[in-house]
Formats: structure tokens, sequence, C-alpha cells
């Protein structure tokens, strides 16, 4: 079964607690918390702050997802907030393997994720040191946006680089994630998928969760 992780970027955050009890009684395994400053991305989200809210809400994993520059002037303050999995952009990343350390060393998992544009090739060196790789499926910044057609191909290249390797490395898909096009991802290789609106703007968030875990 896949790891169900349902992006809180598109919760209702009026109802932020009502969503994470949402959450808490369903499938999803993960919560997906997406980070952004205005300046990696044209958009900003939240940052420590919430994350420290929504980790007193659950006992659930909570993915941390940076979307933002110089991620490591703020790593230890993601890991007090509650992160258990912290995954820095590759192309925000001056020296990526000095990160990939920083987070380990402060007890959290570390993802690695990487823009539609980048080519999953460039990871060979990085894997042994990884638990996950995050591949974005749109661009990155705004949520609601429709899934890249050839990240398929990517994932495809990715798993096949993992497996080859020996390794458990996660492979993550981050956009427009549905309940059509999660079969081919699946299929293609991927075991985490990250799902905002499908979940969030869903009659029933937890059905569709249901439906997500069951694939």
């Amino acid at each position: 079964m896949p790891i169900i992780a349902p992006s809180l970027l598109a919760a209702d955050f009026l109802k932020l607690d009502q969503e994470c009890t949402m959450l808490n009684e369903s499938e999803a395994d993960w919560y997906h918390l997406d980070v952004m400053d205005g300046r990696f991305v044209p958009n900003i989200s939240f940052g420590p702050m919430i994350i420290e809210f929504i980790r007193k809400a659950t006992t659930k994993v909570c993915d941390v997802h940076l979307m933002i520059e110089e991620p490591e002037k703020y790593a230890e303050q993601f890991k007090n907030a509650g992160a258990d999995i912290l995954t820095v952009h590759v192309e925000a990343c001056r020296h990526l393997h000095r990160n990939i350390q920083q987070i380990k060393a402060l007890g959290m998992k570390a993802g690695v994720a990487v823009n539609p544009h980048t080519p999953v090739s460039g990871l060979s060196d990085i894997l042994h040191d990884i638990d996950l790789v995050c591949l974005m499926s749109v661009n990155p910044g705004f949520g609601g946006q429709k899934f890249i057609p050839y990240t398929l191909d990517k994932i495809k290249q990715l798993r096949k680089m993992i497996d080859d390797s020996g390794l458990k490395v996660h492979i993550e898909i981050d956009g427009g994630v549905t309940l059509e096009n999660a079969p081919s991802i699946i299929a293609a290789g991927a075991d985490v998928l990250v799902a905002g609106n499908t979940v969030f703007k869903s009659t029933d968030p937890k059905a569709t969760i249901r439906q997500l875990k069951q694939l």
C-alpha cells in the first residue's frame, strides 16, 4: 500500500484543528507540510510556529518540505518544531551533502526534492545518504496545478536507480495527484503520494484517503 501524505497547504486554516482531527481519524500515514519563503518559490505559506501547533495535534509523521533558500539556517528550528522528515531542494542547496549531514545529525530523516526541470540522474551520488526523494510533479509554489505527465518517466528512472543500488529510499510525488492518475504513479514506482486538493476539497476526505490507500 502507498503512504498517503495529505498536504495541509490545501486545508482550511480557519478550521485547522478540525482538519487535523480528520487526518488523525483517517488512514493517512503522514502530514505533508509545505514551507515556502517567497524567494525560492513565488509564494509564502507558513513556518515553524504553525508546524509546532500541528505537531501537538498528531502522533503521525510530520513530513516537512522546505521550498526555501538557505535551508541550513532553519533546520534546527524545524527539528524543534517537530519535523520527523525534512526535505530540502537540490536547487536551493550549494552543498547538498552538508545539508543532508546536518539534517541527520539533528535526528531527522532526510529528503531531497527536485523540480520538474531537474534530472534525477544528478541524485546518484546522494541516494545512499537520504531516506526520500520528492519529485515535484508540478512547478512548486502553488497548489491545485495539473500533474506533469513526463514525471512518470522520471519515477521509472529513479526507481531503477534505487533498486539497482539495493537501497530503501522512498519516492514521493508532490503535485496534481488524483484518484485517476494515482494508479499510474504507483505503477511507475512511487510509494508516497502527496495529495492536497484531492483530499481537502473532497466531499468525504476520509473516504478519498481510503481510496488512495487501497490503490
